[in-house]
């Protein structure tokens, strides 16, 4: 038997294509979920742009009929603009106030009612990602569900790390130090994407192990070729870091994408790589460097100044970074460096849209606050030559309709893991101080 799905705003300003999600059977759109999409449409930014696309869809679909009947749609499934079952009486003893979310909830709780007395009454369901509408929904025995289908992955040990830990016999191992390279297909009941990291132990020695890369082809297992050598004064002080540095360094590797917590070095060893590269190697023109400008707690508001002195603040982390590198002490001394070298160019991603960059090594850091959307809009701007890097922590994002799982940076290193260009380390132990790291840990 087919089901009523009723969707909350955030579901709709999530994904406008949601409506479509759900098979063969009927999405309910309250009336007052159109007025808070309405409420949004004039926003410049990525749920602006949503509220726009799914007012078009709503348009387009409006054709096919009067929106408060039955309209089908291609998949299969109904949709239908919800008039008539807006009531308080049910809910007026439980929640009082007439917000949109309770305005929500008495839709779906007179649905509810109406299909109990039929006597082949349909399962109705409220589809939320505010988890307290969800909470609410409960306590009035309403069947309430979390949005999923735009998950990349359902759960968090299901993500790519970039490499994998192996057991084999010596001689497998004897054979990689002496001939340098190992055939994936030697290493028994074990798949790998391109340029992912294998580290191999000995199953009876626990002291011997090897450290290798899977080749763009994805046939070959050959030794890291940067593992040495200090880039910028900067060595690695852990494997995924070596790893991190390997694809940073790699030329027929385009795009990059680091993972990790606050302390593990993304952002540090990605300006390190892109500093030697830039202006030592001249393998790159320009050094670009961005970040989405979402604030942690209240927004600081509008800042005076020109446009350098407004960004000043978002960009902050990125000039201690390069202060760091370039070992400056007094105040205004990366100011004067930077603007002799010239090459290195500090951005905010809200100027990147209509561009082109050739011939640079791109950072986008903390692209955990980005979106589908938007990390598309960002790759299709890399030109001929270029090289990208994503950095960024899942596990904290401040975009209020993102999360672990449905982020930009998530999305981009699921889609990209079996492709050649592209490479992919989770960084797993900080770097920055023990207490930096017992944060990252308990807090």
């Amino acid at each position: 038997m087919s089901k009523i799905y009723v969707l909350d705003t955030n579901v709709l300003l999530q994904d406008p294509y949601s409506i479509f999600s759900f098979a063969q059977n009927e999405v309910i759109i309250p009336a007052v979920v159109l007025e808070e999409v309405d409420s949004k449409k004039r926003y410049m930014d990525e749920v602006g742009r949503n509220a726009r696309e799914i007012s078009r869809l709503i348009d387009k679909l409006r054709h096919k009929g009067k929106l408060h009947e039955k309209i089908p749609l291609d998949n299969g499934g109904i949709l239908r603009v919800e008039l008539n079952h807006k009531s308080f009486h049910r809910l007026q003893e439980v929640f009082v106030e007439h917000t949109n979310d309770n305005r929500i909830l008495a839709v779906s709780l007179n649905l509810l009612n109406e299909e109990k007395s039929k006597e082949q009454g349909k399962e109705v369901i409220l589809v939320s990602k505010d988890v307290l509408v969800r909470v609410k929904a409960d306590a009035l025995g309403i069947q309430a569900e979390d949005f999923l289908s735009d998950r990349v992955v359902e759960r968090d040990d299901q993500t790519y790390s970039g490499y994998k830990e192996i057991y084999v016999n010596s001689e497998v191992l004897n054979k990689f130090f002496e001939k340098q390279e190992l055939q994936t297909i030697e290493l028994v009941n074990h798949s790998f994407c391109p340029h992912q990291f294998v580290i191999m132990k000995d199953l009876y020695r626990s002291s011997v192990s090897a450290l290798g890369k899977v080749d763009a082809t994805g046939k070959k297992v050959k030794p890291l070729l940067f593992d040495s050598d200090p880039v910028w004064g900067i060595r690695p002080r852990n494997v995924q870091q070596k790893m991190a540095m390997e694809l940073l360094l790699a030329k027929d590797i385009q795009l990059v994408t680091l993972i990790g917590k606050a302390g593990t070095g993304k952002t540090l060893l990605t300006l390190a790589a892109g500093l030697m590269q830039t202006e030592d190697l001249k393998n790159y023109i320009k050094l670009f460097i961005a970040r989405p400008i979402v604030p942690v707690g209240k927004d600081i508001g509008y800042l005076p100044g020109e446009k350098e002195e407004k960004l000043k603040p978002w960009m902050q982390p990125i000039y201690d970074n390069l202060e760091y590198l370039f070992n400056t002490k007094k105040q205004g001394e990366l100011e004067k460096i930077l603007a002799g070298i010239g090459s290195i160019h500090v951005e905010a991603l809200t100027y990147i849209r209509g561009r082109s960059l050739p011939e640079q090594f791109i950072i986008i850091d903390e692209a955990q606050n980005l979106t589908k959307h938007e990390v598309k809009t960002i790759l299709t701007r890399v030109g001929e030559g270029s090289k990208i890097i994503l950095l960024g922590d899942p596990h904290q994002i401040d975009h209020p309709y993102l999360d672990e799982f449905t982020n930009g940076l998530t999305y981009v290193v699921e889609k990209f893991k079996h492709q050649g260009i592209s490479g992919h380390v989770r960084l797993e132990k900080g770097e920055r101080s023990t207490l930096a790291q017992l944060a990252a840990d308990l807090l």
